[in-house]
């Protein structure tokens, strides 16, 4: 090979090294074996992977503009061109190569983000439809304070690895038909983070952060439900060498009411009234659920109120009372629901026997025949029906 080979590269003799990887790229594209079958692209593809060899090692290329010969003897000289199987692949993939994957070659950070942290927190149906303050206790990954974060004990920080020369990754060659493949592997010295810890923080053990039990304050806001989750930011577990923490996620579960059953943003519940008083008609005492929360009177918040029932109320009827559900999320309120179950009396002592009795012949219900009717058809039955009466 006799020509130069800045010019086999078409690059001017003071170029840096991103320009000549660049440069390769667009020469392997162009005569690869894969693409350019023949016997003239193949060995111009041998030669400008032989010159990019050369001028992408600082020393061989020294060696080279000093006139000496970096192969220390000749080109080819039964040894075959070696080069880097890595820059090939980028240079049809585009991709960077390097420990970790995706990211460009070299050392790996050891600085990274923490993983994000869940936790449970029960609350009454109050507390959830209101908004509550909560105090927490969390245990989670910290940055450790002796070291400062970067796993070091006092007095002493990281040192370049000596196998890999702080890249963090070190080269392994094979032959094939191309002659040598080079390949780049994760260092195992110092896993390919470029550097290695002499005297680790005996605190932490060289990862600077350590586990620690803390209290923070979440504030729930109010309308949440079952399942939701309230997102406190960089408040997860620390990462490895003192990173940025994650996320904390405090999922909530609504414990069950004595009273109230909660369907979306509304309220229901059942109201039981003796057969007299659905007849003649009544007003019951009815708590709201605001009546659970704390200093509630002292607020001025409604705790009761009268809910009328009709004369005539049968069992089953809802009442409906506007807006004084579950407050919602994104604003208003649900609604409450009572439903009425009419409750007959089972067991009579003779004087209220004989005045229910009375009060049958009275109404003409001493032999009630009963009313009959079919019972209430499904959605596809009253179809069926309709096609039928056609």
């Amino acid at each position: 090979m006799s020509q130069d080979l800045y010019e086999l590269l078409g690059v001017a003799r003071d170029a840096d090294a991103d320009t000549i990887k660049k440069a390769y790229r667009k020469l392997a594209r162009q005569l690869h074996p894969d693409v350019n079958p023949d016997e003239a692209s193949q060995e111009r593809f041998k030669q400008v992977t032989a010159a990019y060899e050369i001028l992408s090692d600082p020393q061989k290329r020294a060696s080279y503009d000093r006139g000496g010969d970096p192969f220390g003897g000749g080109f080819g000289g039964g040894q075959g061109a070696g080069f880097s199987f890595t820059d090939i692949m980028d240079a049809f993939f585009g991709g960077q190569g390097g420990p970790g994957g995706g990211g460009g070659r070299g050392p790996r950070p050891r600085v990274r983000r923490g993983q994000d942290a869940l936790i449970r927190l029960e609350v009454d149906l109050a507390e959830a439809a209101f908004g509550v303050s909560r105090e927490l206790k969390v245990d989670t990954a910290v940055r450790c304070t002796t070291c400062g974060g970067d796993g070091a004990a006092p007095g002493s920080q990281p040192v370049p690895c000596e196998t890999c020369r702080g890249a963090g990754e070190v080269a392994h060659v094979q032959r094939s038909f191309l002659g040598e493949i080079r390949t780049l592997r994760p260092c195992a010295a110092c896993r390919g983070f470029g550097s290695i810890i002499p005297d680790p923080c005996r605190e932490c053990a060289g990862d600077g952060r350590v586990r620690s039990r803390r209290s923070l304050t979440v504030k729930i806001p109010a309308g949440v439900d079952t399942g939701t989750r309230v997102q406190l930011s960089e408040q997860g577990e620390v990462g490895p060498g003192g990173g940025p923490a994650g996320d904390l996620y405090v999922e909530i579960h609504v414990a069950p009411h004595p009273t109230f059953s909660r369907h979306g943003n509304d309220l229901h519940c059942t109201v039981s009234v003796p057969m007299t008083a659905g007849a003649l008609g009544t007003t019951i005492q009815m708590p709201t659920l605001e009546a659970d929360l704390p200093d509630a009177e002292d607020a001025g918040l409604e705790t009761a109120f009268e809910l009328p029932i009709p004369a005539g109320t049968q069992s089953g009827h809802e009442v409906v009372l506007r807006g004084k559900g579950v407050p919602g999320l994104r604003g208003g309120r649900g609604d409450l629901v009572v439903q009425v179950a009419v409750e007959t009396p089972t067991r009579l002592d003779p004087r209220q026997e004989e005045l229910l009795r009375e009060l049958a012949a009275i109404r003409g219900e001493e032999q009630p025949t009963g009313d009959v009717r079919p019972a209430h058809k499904s959605v596809f039955g009253r179809l069926r029906d309709a096609f039928t009466a056609h």
